[in-house]
């Protein structure tokens, strides 16, 4: 049986261009990244130049386009769309900022706080029972969590591996080693009421994680309440720090491995860099 790689719409499709919401210094960087990666691998020839690969890609990842639709626009095969995808994917999660050089330039930069947050990335709901962790019982759907950290303005400096959606946010800090190292850079964390316990340490000693008070068996104090209130007016921007990165729509729902979802958080998180200083 001969195998059939035509589209289903047959060879006369309409083909339109778009308008992509991002600047050309992001698509020129983009560009010189695939450049130096070919150079880099020894390869003299690609079915497109390198501009224009950027140009998909960036497609694919700000506005989820298919990459069957793309290919068919531009005369290569899906599966070469996908694997440019993941070319480019895997040099910028390369380039993104590990946890301990982030906190370093902020203490350089005179700064004391960092701002601490988590949220879930949504994927495709799988079957088998190696989805079961996938389900995250707080947000009601499959998906995988991220754990960041944003300046006081709510600018992205780290993000964190993407794990299961079942995990705890405090047990991915944990992982991570969150508190240690933000003790030994001198910084102090503002969190939120989910990151009540993490900071373990001697009571008399500085707090590296501060968070608010919950209400258990008795009702909060005046006093408690308005420091839940500093705090919230504190930690605000770290809300909208997830925004810019979201913004790319191909973490809608995440339809790739799981297990390949980390590279592409990080490399989105450079390029949302990019975007966010320019």
């Amino acid at each position: 049986m001969k195998k059939d790689n035509s589209s289903v719409e047959g060879p006369d499709g309409l083909v339109c261009t778009a308008r992509l919401p991002l600047s050309s210094a992001t698509l020129n960087h983009l560009a010189d990244l695939i450049r130096g990666h070919l150079k880099k691998i020894g390869s003299r020839w690609r079915a497109l130049p390198a501009g224009k690969i950027a140009w998909i890609v960036l497609a694919v990842l700000r506005c989820d386009q298919r990459p069957g639709d793309l290919a068919g626009g531009n005369g290569v095969h899906r599966t070469t769309v996908t694997r440019w995808v993941r070319e480019v994917v895997g040099p910028l999660a390369a380039r993104a900022p590990r946890l301990d050089r982030a906190l370093k330039k902020i203490a350089r930069m005179g700064g004391g706080i960092v701002l601490l947050d988590g949220s879930v990335i949504r994927t495709r709901r799988r079957t088998g029972k190696e989805n079961r962790k996938n389900y995250s019982g707080k947000n009601k759907c499959h998906g995988l969590l991220v754990i960041a950290l944003t300046d006081d303005r709510g600018r992205l400096l780290w993000i964190s591996a993407a794990r299961p959606g079942r995990t705890s946010e405090i047990t991915a800090c944990r992982h991570d080693q969150l508190t240690a190292k933000l003790r030994a850079a001198g910084l102090g964390a503002i969190a939120d009421l989910g990151f009540v316990g993490l900071d373990d340490s001697d009571p008399g000693a500085d707090p590296a994680v501060i968070t608010g008070y919950k209400a258990a068996r008795r009702p909060l104090t005046r006093g408690q309440k308005l420091s839940n209130k500093v705090l919230a007016a504190v930690r605000a921007p770290v809300e909208h720090g997830f925004a810019p990165l979201k913004n790319w729509r191909v973490l809608g729902k995440v339809r790739t491995d799981p297990k390949w979802a980390t590279a592409l958080v990080r490399a989105l998180l450079v390029l949302t860099n990019r975007e966010v200083a320019r």
